[in-house]
């Protein structure tokens, strides 16, 4: 699934903040700030009707990246910022909340340009800032994105502009109806995706070009990797750096076990004996094949359980849509192929199930699937428990697993119940 429909995905099943515990660095902070971070949103320089907007998006308090973030970048003078922050931990309504800031009502040009990789997710980013700016009546925004059109010599009057970096670049020296030299704050969401995707690197490098050096640059990337950083360099002088801690993902915390079968109707009698006695709340089936997915979400439902099925032939809303009414619990068994073992992260879910291993295209063992398959089963430091319910034919998979992650992974009768329900217990 490409980058940029994760970064969606998580936008749109993220309705309220989520808390991270990983640690929060901070590089080349100014000693001399009178703000290095803050508790409250009052503590900030924000306007009222900004602090009402913050209070109707339903935040409290600000998460750990907020607090460490939005004292740089609302300071005067105004100072270059590269933050790397996870989806759900409030980055967005932080840049947001920095555009309103800096854009002056009383003039009715551009003065603030986010650019954001997708068409999808620039209207998303529009979305917060139609809800943190409810009460800013005077500040109007406006889409460089494929569809809108402006005809050209038209003189802009919105003080935010959100865009895509193909269409902003037309919008700039092709039609020339948006004047770069008027910039005061420029943010370049999602980097990491800009990279992924050809060509909006480029386009975003010679935007910035075009912008006045006293030009405040924010930049913001789920990953802080060496392409990220090397990209950052060419876009931004002397930034300050805020940096998590890299969260790696654990088997220390997830007990694994495994069921042996002799073929696919006995793996679903396994399942089902081992949902039956076990599983008491929601629990994340993975199959390798979509074709597999259908199938068993049909089966399941025969038998009167609450299935929902994801894979990748689905629409980005739809899938939105699938995980957000499983995490309501709407739905207590989610099936998915491995659309859905990276990047998706619901908190409630400690259990999770091998229909069959993932394997690569030798037919060897897909580790780095196993490994972010069952790490859905032990995000936020949870205690996670993980089957496997392997036909005869693929045991030595599981002991190559074994072998390459340094851990065991138990072998249990899919028949034997006594033992299934001290598990439970």
């Amino acid at each position: 699934v490409p980058l940029a429909e994760l970064s969606l995905m998580n936008k749109l099943i993220h309705t309220s903040l989520v808390e991270s515990q990983q640690h929060v660095e901070i590089l080349q902070r100014d000693p001399n700030s009178p703000l290095f971070s803050v508790k409250t949103f009052e503590e900030l320089p924000l306007k009222k009707e900004l602090l009402q907007g913050v209070y109707m998006m339903g935040f409290n308090r600000p998460s750990k990246i907020q607090e460490q973030a939005l004292p740089l970048m609302l300071a005067y003078p105004p100072q270059n910022l590269i933050a790397q922050s996870q989806s759900g931990t409030g980055k967005t309504a932080a840049f947001v909340l920095a555009m309103l800031s800096r854009a002056n009502a009383s003039e009715k040009y551009p003065q603030c340009l986010c650019l954001a990789p997708t068409y999808e997710l620039a209207l998303q980013i529009g979305q917060v800032v139609r809800t943190i700016g409810n009460f800013c009546t005077d500040i109007k925004v406006n889409y460089a994105v494929r569809g809108n059109r402006v005809l050209k010599g038209t003189a802009l009057q919105e003080q935010i502009i959100i865009g895509t970096p193909g269409t902003t670049l037309d919008w700039c020296f092709k039609q020339r109806i948006l004047d770069l030299a008027k910039i005061s704050l420029f943010v370049l969401d999602e980097a990491d995706i800009m990279i992924d995707m050809q060509g909006l690197s480029c386009q975003s490098i010679r935007i910035h070009r075009a912008l006045p050096k006293s030009c405040q640059v924010l930049l913001f990337s789920a990953t802080y990797k060496e392409p990220v950083r090397a990209f950052a360099e060419q876009i931004i002088p002397d930034p300050i750096v805020i940096k998590l801690r890299e969260e790696e993902l654990t088997l220390s915390n997830i007990r694994q076990y495994f069921m042996v079968c002799q073929g696919l109707d006995e793996q679903y009698r396994a399942l089902c004996n081992l949902y039956g006695s076990f599983v008491i709340g929601q629990v994340m089936i993975f199959c390798q094949t979509r074709r597999l997915a259908v199938w068993l979400a049909g089966k399941m439902s025969q038998e009167g359980h609450q299935v929902a099925i994801l894979t990748a032939e689905l629409t980005v809303v739809q899938r939105a849509s699938i995980i957000q009414r499983f995490r309501e619990g709407k739905e207590k068994v989610l099936i998915a192929t491995n659309v859905c073992a990276r990047g998706i992260d619901v908190q409630q879910v400690t259990t999770v199930v091998n229909f069959g291993l993932p394997v690569d295209l030798d037919g060897g063992p897909d580790f780095e699937t196993y490994l972010h398959r069952i790490g859905r089963a032990g995000r936020f430091g949870h205690r996670g428990i993980a089957f496997s319910v392997v036909q005869r034919d693929t045991v030595q998979l599981v002991h190559k697993i074994e072998e390459y992650f340094q851990t065991t992974i138990k072998q249990l009768d899919p028949y034997d119940m006594d033992e299934l329900e001290k598990l439970a217990a």
